[in-house]
């Protein structure tokens, strides 16, 4: 019976061998099917990872180019608008100052323009406190008449040079000074030079 008993125990013991090595090796198999399962997700979660990055790099990338290119643009735009600028206001404020210096042609426009305005009413015209005596000797010896008719000539301390005429009511006045003229002549000009430094050919 003792040896029944050995060889039960034996059996016992070999069975529960075998089925804790079946288990063990169940358990090393889920286990090693596990980490497969958890590097591949890992794997893919660095290549989605690398891929985003990969997107985000090149959406940077395009977007700082865009942005690069956008201010070269506007840049080369300013310098442009700036070179024409001082190219026109070199060339226009030089003429019109040479122009409204000029005591007889301005004393000649302003008769001209007081002939003119005169056919309909009295005017006003309006000039520099430095200029006002020239004006008042011109008209007084060479058109007398215009003064005879009702012209009057004022001072304005805004005028530099030039002059503004409007009716003698005040409603409005047209002005011709210096930076009327020039602002005038520099936007008349400034298409024309910015062809002449920038368009190609």
């Amino acid at each position: 019976m003792e040896h029944k008993i050995q060889e039960l125990t034996e059996k016992l013991y070999q069975e529960g061998v075998v089925k804790g090595n079946e288990e063990a090796e169940k358990i090393i198999g889920e286990a090693q099917e596990n980490a497969k399962s958890i590097i591949e997700k890992a794997k893919q979660e660095a290549e989605a990872l690398l891929n985003d990055a990969q997107k985000k790099a090149l959406e940077l990338d395009k977007n700082t180019r865009s942005e690069l290119k956008l201010a070269t643009i506007q840049l080369i735009a300013s310098l442009q608008q700036e070179v024409s600028s001082m190219v026109s206001g070199k060339i226009v404020d030089e003429s019109v100052k040479m122009v409204t210096d000029d005591k007889q042609f301005m004393q000649n426009l302003i008769q001209s323009a007081v002939e003119k305005w005169s056919e309909k009413q009295s005017p006003v015209v309006f000039v520099s406190p430095a200029e006002k005596k020239s004006i008042d000797n011109y008209f007084a010896t060479k058109a007398k008449a215009l003064l005879d008719s009702g012209l009057s000539i004022e001072t304005a301390n805004n005028i530099k040079a030039g002059f503004q005429i409007g009716p003698s009511d005040g409603s409005y006045k047209v002005s011709f000074t210096r930076e009327d003229f020039i602002s005038f002549f520099k936007e008349f000009i400034r298409p024309k030079v910015v062809e002449l430094l920038f368009e190609d050919k």
